[in-house]
């Protein structure tokens, strides 16, 4: 019997507040739809040591960098716009080192809101920090009265979201109101809102497995095309181990 991925997900973290313990939590939805799509999900909380990182990348067969707050644009040696809410500093801290090792590793990568942000700038790319400001012609992409809120897409069909969701117009939740703006280099555009705004990238490089959906696939708003894209992810893992060969053999 082929073995099920393991899959890495970092947490978003509360730090204590007024006697209430600090305490790391996760939308279900994350690790629901890695077991559905057919993997293990191993939840990692904001360690501070390295090492111990280190160690338990070595045993997972990929990751999904979650949603979450913003990153505080400080960190990247920009100003701190009002409409910007950071994320605790210490998930940041952690979610940067962890993006940065993920990358060295050409680990397979599933990047999902903030996380498709976080790893376009450690790669060397840059954000829109407010999408009505920086583009006054987009379309709104957060209703802050609405979790659910969607907006259409258009997707590049020679790509893993391709794949997943074919020919015509798609719509997705979408609850953000940072985008990036300059693309890593190392990355190519899968899907764009039709104002233009980035919602889907994947590696230039065959030997770097990446999937990322600025767009919340993973939602109780998301449908069973969606739900589509961890499977892929999960299928893209298994390929590279020689499984997915193994089994339809």
């Amino acid at each position: 019997m082929n073995q099920r991925p393991l899959i890495g997900l970092n947490c978003d973290f509360r730090a204590t507040n007024q006697g209430t313990p600090a305490y790391c939590y996760l939308a279900a939805g994350y690790f629901d739809s890695i077991a559905n799509a057919g993997g293990i999900p191993v939840l990692v909380p904001p360690t501070s040591d390295p090492a111990q990182l280190e160690q338990l990348l070595d045993r997972l067969d990929g990751f999904v960098l979650v949603g979450g707050g913003d990153l505080d644009p400080r960190n990247d040696g920009y100003m701190l716009h009002s409409s910007v809410r950071p994320m605790e500093a210490r998930r940041e801290e952690f979610d940067r080192r962890l993006a940065q090792e993920i990358a060295n590793r050409q680990m397979s990568l599933m990047a999902i809101g903030v996380g498709l942000q976080l790893i376009n700038v450690i790669k060397g790319g840059n954000l829109f920090y407010h999408l009505p400001i920086d583009m006054p012609s987009a379309i709104p992409h957060k209703d802050p009265h609405d979790p659910n809120h969607r907006h259409s897409l258009v997707v590049e069909s020679n790509s893993i979201l391709g794949r997943v969701y074919g020919e015509g117009e798609i719509r997705v939740n979408s609850r953000h109101h940072m985008a990036i703006d300059r693309l890593a280099d190392c990355f190519r555009v899968t899907a764009r809102c039709q104002d233009g705004v980035i919602e889907g990238i994947e590696s230039n490089s065959d030997d770097w497995l990446v999937v990322g959906c600025q767009f919340h696939p993973e939602s109780a708003a998301a449908s069973a095309l969606d739900i589509r894209i961890f499977e892929e992810f999960m299928e893209g893992i298994l390929a590279k181990s020689g499984q997915l060969q193994l089994a339809a053999a």
